[in-house]
């Protein structure tokens, strides 16, 4: 917590639906950034980072175990790849069967906030 931050139960629930949410959108977004280019490792960490507006808080120790069940799937390829002096990096590029399955996830994901959005609004905003 940053100076004059109280902890309170919300902010620890807050918290927790953050992480459920990215949790469950990793996929998505990786998907989404490498159906514009491919991406080494550490560079699509830092376009996840600084596109996600805080939100999708992504570390190295969930997004390269996810790079490889994504692999594994047959949704990304990676190439290791040395350019000029520097040691080679691994790219991860989309597949062909990557975009059909980032398509799917996109319409699912589109689906559940139209839902929410519709229940939210429909049932107006909490009041305290």
């Amino acid at each position: 917590m940053s100076e004059g931050t109280e902890a309170t139960p919300e902010s620890g629930s807050i918290a927790r639906l953050r992480r459920e949410l990215a949790r469950g959108t990793t996929e998505l977004a990786v998907l989404s950034v490498l159906s514009v280019r491919r991406r080494y490792g550490y560079e699509l960490l830092k376009v996840l980072r600084q596109t996600g507006e805080g939100v999708l808080e992504v570390k190295e120790g969930t997004l390269y175990p996810l790079l490889h069940r994504l692999e594994d799937s047959g949704h990304i390829l990676a190439t290791w790849e040395a350019e000029g002096r520097t040691r080679p990096r691994k790219y991860y590029v989309i597949t062909p069967d990557g975009r059909t399955y980032l398509g799917m996830l996109r319409t699912e994901w589109s689906g559940l906030v139209d839902g929410m959005r519709q229940l939210l609004d429909t049932l107006g905003e909490v009041r305290e």
